[in-house]
């Protein structure tokens, strides 16, 4: 009789851990990566009686708590630095120096620049050399360039794409011109320019000039021709077929400030022997132009990128990848121990961690500018509940049918 009394009170107990397991899943459905736990019930051992053929369980074990970590959903988000894990594996962060793992990827950046998590952990990844990221080195803690300017870039080629017009005229009536942008080492803007005309047929010359005040030895409100003409040879089918001299041409001038003397090379024919120059029957015209310059800029955003790579974009538009997150990959996530702030950290029974780039050895991808969503269903939680709160009233009244039995017990003897 009191074996039944003790066999209840045990699972009202259990019962009573399992719905706060439950109450702890339903408080966290909004918490980004959190992953559901289930109460699992285990009986105690049995008490044999008769001889081995009666057999009474003294109740349950406290309930074994375990993480499901399945996938939530992805939701795009308005942090520019977000990043949600598609797949398996956590984002590693560094808490006071010791190594925990979060499926939370709602990160910002501190006023030294360092990527953090809301709670302040340091999130761990590969930064950059000059936009390329060995994947393959130790991990550590990232920082972006906060407020840094981006030097400016010589230019050092260019690139012209363009028709001209077969049915134009010999001489000065064929002119015409495509102006391109050129930096020096100190950023400064140049407008190098292209003038053409064609001098006999199939035939066009090049003359490159920048404006005199941008050269020194050169005229304010001059142009400055740099070198001499060169000629572009085409076939009667209008394609490019030589320049003298020729290819690459080169355009070198010394600008008039303190910037290094510029050297800029046109390269109109590829390597495979076709050309972005036509001579067919329509309009000379531009209809491309590049050039691998460019002036200082200032950083305007660092943004998260599919992938995980830390986007640097400047004000003068170009993107440059300052840096990697890393993902672990654990064999056995079940065996993490939840620390709080979304965190976790191993156990003596957890796989040590494979640490890698994303997308490779099992592990999953990141999405940038999206956040996990909790995996636990409301549905499911809520009917949980409802059992679990049947078990409870069950068992408590067990503890009452035991104690009246009791009662009437003690009656027999008095």
């Amino acid at each position: 009789m009191f074996a039944a009394f003790s066999t209840a009170l045990s699972a009202l107990d259990a019962n009573g851990v399992a719905v706060a397991v439950v109450g702890n899943n339903l408080a966290n459905m909004n918490t980004t990566g959190y992953k559901q736990s289930v109460a699992y019930f285990q009986d105690l051992v049995s008490e044999s009686l008769n001889a081995g053929q009666t057999q009474v369980g003294f109740g349950v074990a406290p309930p074994l708590t375990i993480t499901q970590f399945t996938q939530g959903a992805i939701q795009s988000s308005s942090g520019s630095l977000d990043a949600a894990i598609q797949g398996s594996g956590f984002f590693v962060v560094s808490n006071n120096g010791t190594t925990q793992y979060t499926r939370a990827g709602s990160f910002q950046v501190d006023l030294s620049g360092n990527l953090l998590t809301p709670s302040g952990q340091q999130v761990q990844g590969w930064m950059a050399t000059d936009g390329v990221v060995n994947t393959g080195g130790p991990i550590g803690n990232i920082t972006v360039p906060v407020g840094a300017m981006q030097a400016p870039q010589a230019t050092q080629n260019i690139t012209l794409s363009a028709n001209f017009d077969a049915s134009a005229a010999t001489g000065s009536a064929s002119d015409w011109s495509a102006p391109i942008t050129v930096y020096d080492s100190l950023g400064n803007a140049h407008v190098l320019t292209l003038n053409f005309q064609q001098t006999a047929a199939n035939t066009w010359s090049c003359q490159a000039t920048v404006p005199g005040a941008d050269v020194q030895g050169g005229t304010a409100g001059t142009p400055y021709d740099i070198g001499s003409p060169v000629a572009l040879q085409f076939s009667s089918s209008g394609q490019l077929t030589g320049t003298t001299p020729a290819e690459p041409i080169n355009f070198a001038f010394q600008p008039s400030d303190s910037a290094a003397p510029m050297s800029v090379n046109w390269n109109p024919i590829n390597s495979d022997g076709t050309s972005p120059l036509t001579q067919y029957a329509q309009s000379s015209a531009t209809s491309g132009a590049t050039q691998d310059g460019s002036a200082a800029s200032q950083l305007t955003q660092v943004t998260m990128g599919n992938g995980g790579q830390l986007l640097a974009t400047y004000s003068s538009g170009q993107q440059v990848v300052v840096g990697q997150v890393a993902i672990a990959n654990v064999q056995n996530p079940q065996t993490l121990v939840s620390v709080g702030n979304n965190s976790y950290q191993v156990s003596a029974d957890t796989a040590a961690p494979a640490i890698g780039a994303p997308g490779t050895g099992g592990r999953g991808t990141i999405v940038g500018g999206a956040l996990e969503s909790s995996n636990v269903d409301m549905a499911t939680e809520l009917t949980n509940l409802i059992v679990l709160q049947s078990a409870y009233q069950a068992n408590s009244k067990v503890v009452t049918t035991v104690d009246t039995l009791a009662q009437a017990t003690t009656n027999l003897i008095t």
